[in-house]
């Protein structure tokens, strides 16, 4: 059992430090856990972002890693990752940063358009046009070749009955597919009942014949407890005859 979406503290929203997650999982059978809080972005602006670690913290959250990784290696194998958005102009940046730190790997988790200085947030509801802004972007992000899986595909917040979005995620889904990217079941939504994930989605993705990934998208060290909860929906998911995986591709 692998999980590959896990937070910690230094994102703000977001409890308990990286050895406590890992001592969740291992009690919990995990074989793997990645960790893949959200991602500093070198800002061109004074913007602060309340949501994310801080520039500077990223040396400690990798040296923590590093240090925690070699500790468990005989009980648990561990990944550095991140959780970053595709802001198109700070691309460079973040492929600058993927190649001078030991980061196994990045997830796509597409919040704002554009970037969280200046743009929407895609989990409010969406017009016509801001939908289609946000199935843009992560097929953008996807073409890069440097994610390793979309995480909450369906948190865009759109009627999920009209034909529009349908359209537009069956795109989102078609290009996953033709990347083999893998999509996400996130968990931490399907507990608390939020938009996603959502059926409709599901089903088109059946359709497409994406295979999926079950991303626990953890904020408290319990989450990775919580073993029922993972096995409704990995039920859930089986029972719409979906492609369940847990392999991603690794930068390294």
């Amino acid at each position: 059992m692998k999980n590959y979406h896990t937070h910690t503290k230094r994102c703000y929203h977001a409890i308990d430090n990286e050895e406590e997650y890992i001592k969740a999982a291992i009690q919990s059978g995990y074989t793997e856990l990645g960790f893949s809080d959200h991602t500093p972005w070198h800002y061109d602006s004074s913007f602060h972002s309340t949501m994310r670690m801080e520039e500077d913290k990223l040396d400690g959250y990798i040296q923590t890693l590093l240090t925690l990784k070699e500790k468990y290696k005989n009980q648990i194998s561990i990944k550095i990752g991140l959780e970053c958005e595709y802001f198109e102009k700070y691309i460079p940046w973040l492929k600058q940063i993927l190649n001078d730190y030991p980061i196994d790997y990045i997830i796509l988790g597409n919040h704002y358009d554009e970037t969280d200085e200046t743009g929407i947030y895609f989990g409010r509801p969406l017009t016509k046009q801001q939908l289609t802004k946000y199935v843009n972007s992560c097929i953008k992000g996807i073409e890069t070749g440097i994610y390793s899986y979309l995480a909450h595909p369906d948190l865009a917040y759109f009627d999920t009955d009209d034909e529009f979005y349908k359209q537009e995620m069956r795109r989102l889904c078609c290009c996953a597919k033709e990347h083999d990217l893998p999509l996400e079941f996130n968990l931490l939504g399907y507990k608390t009942h939020r938009q996603y994930p959502n059926e409709t989605f599901l089903r088109i993705a059946k359709e497409v014949g994406n295979k999926i990934i079950i991303g626990t998208d953890a904020h408290e060290s319990s989450a990775l407890l919580d073993m029922q909860t993972y096995q409704y929906a990995k039920q859930y998911i089986e029972n719409l005859g979906l492609e369940l995986t847990e392999e991603i591709r690794f930068l390294r």
